[in-house]
């Protein structure tokens, strides 16, 4: 960091026409080097973690093991052109699911685009290269918004500065502890800055075309952070009309500026170069213009949005959350390195970071309405974390389930453009240090009791304060030394070990205790491979699905291929959900992640005709890829549409799942005794050699057929539903005796044993095979089936019904399509031999309309910036082609401190 009195050297006249010089331009330089930095610190401290790819140890903790690899995993098929569907449906997942709300959930960053240019069998690696450079693009763009912040009475700050609180906001507590395992959001990350930088066009008058196609590239990378970074960006406009003018540097009265320079001895703006005054006018102008960027900007991404909006309509809803605010206590103590929790807003940025933003309120170099505004602000947003209301703002109206300070990256944000804004004129003084210093220290007193203290968080956090201290104070004796050129050398090494350092133990803690603390997902290896090799063997779609059955973690469709029910999304529909647990099948995610089901009875339901069963050969550990067997079974089933007669068709869930099963396959196949419960044995009578099931899906602990091996069921509701599983074959004397060892008291249904007749489902699929379609073809997003002459009745398509879905029976119109007990239902008439049915995401046309409308606008609005700026200002130009010493002169100071600060 420069001495305060170290005057800013003009602009190199060789560097200005994009010579030798150019690259030293601390707009660039800036930028380069905190997205350098940030990615050697995270990598670091992946390193130090002993993190796969960096170490033996999986990454893949909680959704980032159960969502967003298998998603990139399914992303690299589909953009190569490997999967059954397209942009608007995904065959793999949920018996059929729409994928374009998921690609605008999960995948419509850019960088998820790198994911083809790794090995199939590596996302991993793919995964954490993006999470990688999605980090150090986040530090990039604070790097290059700070380094336009400039200073009252200067052109520029210290670019380094900014660098190194560029790096500060990227490796925050909130992306080490949330944005890292959740990658998606980190898009969130990158575009607060550059949602700044356009608030700062928009003050500007500036970059009408650029403005709204940055906004519109962050509410399509990912709409929900962006939503919330718009806020903040919202905010941070607020502030800058407040305290800056029309030029760009900060607004202020000569007693002030004088007082700052004499303070600082920063410079003042020279004679005849006063800033414009701000003006209502002005103001509102700048406003009007801030909200038609954001509008068109939102507009062109509405094809994307509106799918994602309509689809959340339809999603499985999940338990309404009821915000309770963290302790202040446990709010404070997330200030400090390496903690981590879910539940508490991650506010970490560095203790050296933090240090240079508390100096601001005290820093008598910065102009009073400065520091008012900013403090004011950075305060109002914290507070804003703690209040329902704002709490509910934040969340546009929904309180999530879980994670209740997913907003928390924009307070990190404003804390390190408070830090540049006191830092960047020149070091603070001794006293508004020591009063920096006392407040951070009350801080760690205030939050000494949080349970997410870790053992390193307060030795990491005295040793970075120890040498932040050292290193200001070395910057502030540059200039009065013999050693002038050494010191801040020195400085500057000092303060990057203290913020570096800091950021690197925190990052390896918090990988360490997510690693311990939270559900997790092995590493990708041998048994995963073996896995999709059977699944590639034995998939013959759309003849029939592969289900590649359950391996620790989800989406294996998506990961390794078949077409199965596992499917785990935000936007899995109520439908889906609803139907599949009337089945018997399981469920995570409080209903957004059922789970496959081996049951002959639903394999033939939807046309399961072969199905994957797989064992690791060895414990499943955090440290090893693990190595298993799998082996195919193959079992004859009826094809994806048959036909059924045509009768009251609803699903009632409350009901026995075997009766629901049994209404879907049209034929009687289980004796449905009667149970009788005594203590934890349930007995019942069942017809000799017939398979038993048990269903209990609220049911925690085992379940064993006497004299069988036990079974586990791991209800907790509402977030899991257990599976029914098989326990054995009645024996010869036709007694079911069940023994129960559970672990809470059992909630069981009223029908909770069925035994299953194997002949009378081989008849059953007989019949349906023999009426059903003769052959069935698919597309990307649609499907044809060839039904024997004179059907009647309704055809069912082994696909659970959900809005966007139309049929058609014969050459009749499309019509939205019914429901036959959840599934696709195209009534039938006994002339009809062909049925089709396809798939348009709700949303999509609306969306496609608005982004069309949107794109002539954004059109309109650059022809209109073109003739304004050859009509309007015929001197610009004239300006321009004056000589460089001309123009960073005294003379058309107003325009040339408008470039600068833009």
């Amino acid at each position: 960091m420069p001495p305060a009195a170290t005057p800013v050297p003009a602009p190199d006249r060789e560097g200005a026409r994009g010579g030798p010089r150019r690259a030293r331009d601390p707009r660039l330089l800036a930028p380069a080097v905190a997205g350098l930095l940030t990615a050697a610190v995270f990598v670091l401290a992946t390193a130090l973690a002993r993190s796969h790819p960096l170490g033996p140890y999986t990454r893949n903790v909680v959704d980032l093991g159960q969502q967003y690899l298998p998603y990139h995993a399914y992303w690299r098929a589909f953009l190569l052109g490997d999967t059954h569907g397209d942009a608007f449906l995904n065959w793999n997942s949920g018996f059929g699911a729409g994928f374009l709300g998921d690609i605008g959930t999960y995948l419509s960053s850019p960088f998820s685009l790198l994911v083809v240019l790794f090995p199939a069998d590596r996302p991993e690696l793919a995964l954490y290269v993006i999470t990688a450079l999605k980090i150090a693009a986040a530090g990039a763009a604070m790097a290059a918004l700070l380094i336009r912040l400039r200073p009252a009475g200067r052109t520029g700050g210290p670019w380094p500065l900014a660098a190194l609180l560029g790096a500060a906001y990227a490796l925050s507590g909130w992306t080490l502890n949330h944005g890292a395992s959740v990658p998606m959001w980190l898009d969130g990350l990158i575009a607060f800055p550059l949602l700044c930088l356009v608030a700062e066009w928009a003050r500007a008058g500036r970059r009408p075309v650029l403005g709204p196609s940055v906004v519109a590239l962050a509410w399509t990378a990912n709409f929900y952070t962006a939503y919330m970074a718009t806020l903040g960006a919202a905010l941070f406009l607020a502030v800058r009309l407040c305290t800056t003018g029309p030029g760009g540097s900060t607004e202020a009265d000569p007693e002030t500026t004088a007082e700052a320079g004499s303070a600082v001895g920063a410079g003042t703006p020279a004679a005849g170069s006063a800033v414009p005054k701000a003006t209502a006018r002005w103001r509102l102008g700048v406003l009007l213009r801030a909200g038609w960027t954001v509008g068109l900007g939102v507009g062109l991404a509405a094809p994307l949005v509106l799918v994602v909006f309509s689809g959340t309509k339809y999603a499985d809803p999940t338990p309404e959350t009821v915000f309770a605010p963290a302790s202040w206590a446990e709010l404070f103590g997330r200030f400090l390195p390496a903690t981590a929790d879910v539940d508490t807003p991650a506010l970490f940025i560095g203790t050296p970071a933090l240090l240079l933003a508390l100096t601001l309120p005290f820093n008598r170099a910065v102009a009073p309405r400065v520091r008012i505004a900013w403090t004011a602000l950075t305060v109002l947003v914290t507070l804003s974390l703690q209040w329902g209301p704002t709490h509910l703002l934040w969340h546009a109206g929904a309180s999530p389930n879980g994670n209740p300070y997913r907003q928390t990256f924009v307070l990190c944000g404003l804390l390190l453009i408070a830090a540049w804004l006191s830092a960047a004129p020149g070091v603070p003084r001794p006293a508004a240090l020591l009063a920096a210093t006392a407040l951070l220290g009350a801080l760690a007193l205030a939050g000494r009791t949080s349970a997410d203290i870790d053992a390193w968080s307060h030795p990491a956090a005295a040793a970075a304060l120890l040498l932040a201290l050292a290193a200001l104070l070395l910057a502030a004796r540059t200039g009065r030394s013999a050693a002038s050129r050494v010191l801040p050398v020195a400085a500057a090494v000092a303060l990057l070990a203290a913020q570096a350092g800091e950021a690197v133990v925190s990052g390896m803690r918090t990988e360490r205790q997510q690693r311990a603390d939270v559900a997790w997902a092995p590493r990708i290896g041998p048994w995963q491979r073996a896995v999709a090799a059977e699944v590639a063997r034995a998939d013959a779609w759309p003849a029939h699905r592969t289900d590649p059955g359950p391996l620790p973690g989800g989406n294996e469709p998506l990961l390794l291929g078949g077409e199965g029910a596992d499917a785990y999304s935000s936007l899995t529909t109520e439908n889906t959900s609803r139907t599949l647990d009337s089945l018997g099948f399981g469920h995570y995610a409080k209903g957004r992640h059922p789970e496959t089901l081996d049951n002959p009875v639903t394999d033939a339901i939807f046309s399961v005709g072969a199905r994957i069963r797989s064992e690791p050969t060895g414990p499943v550990r955090q440290d090893a890829a693990p190595h298993g067997t799998a082996t195919t079974t193959t079992t004859p089933v009826p094809p994806l549409v048959t036909v059924h007669p045509a009768r009251n068709a609803t699903v009632d869930p409350e009901d026995s799942a075997f009766r629901n099963q049994e209404l879907l396959l049209g034929s009687s196949v289980y004796a449905l005794p009667a149970v009788h419960r005594a203590g934890t044995t349930l007995t019942a009578r069942c017809p000799a050699g017939s398979e038993v099931w048990f269903w209990a899906p609220d049911y925690h602990g085992t379940a064993a057929l006497a004299g069988g091996a036990p079974a586990d069921y791991d209800g907790r509701p509402p977030a899991v539903r257990a599976p029914m599983r098989a326990l054995g074959t009645v024996p010869p004397g036709g007694e079911v005796r069940v023994r129960l060892v559970p672990e809470r008291t059992p909630t069981l249904p009223r029908q909770s044993v069925g035994c299953l007749d194997r002949a009378r489902l081989a008849a059953a699929v007989t019949r349906l095979t023999a009426t059903g379609a003769t052959r069935v073809t698919t597309t990307g997003h649609g499907l044809t089936a060839e039904l024997p002459p004179g059907s009647t009745g309704v055809a069912v398509v082994a696909v659970p019904r959900a809005t966007g879905w139309r049929c058609a029976a014969g050459e009749a119109e499309p019509v939205s399509a019914r429901s036959h007990r959840g599934l696709l239902a195209v009534p039938l008439d006994g002339r009809a031999t062909r049925v089709s049915c396809s798939f348009r995401p709700p949303g999509v046309r609306l969306g496609a309309a608005v982004g069309g409308a949107a794109l002539l606008a954004l059109l309109a609005t650059a022809l209109l910036a073109r003739r304004t700026r050859s009509g309007s200002h015929p001197g610009r130009q004239e300006f321009t082609d004056r000589p460089r010493e001309a123009r960073s002169s005294g003379q058309d100071a107003d325009y040339a401190a408008r470039r600068t600060g833009a």
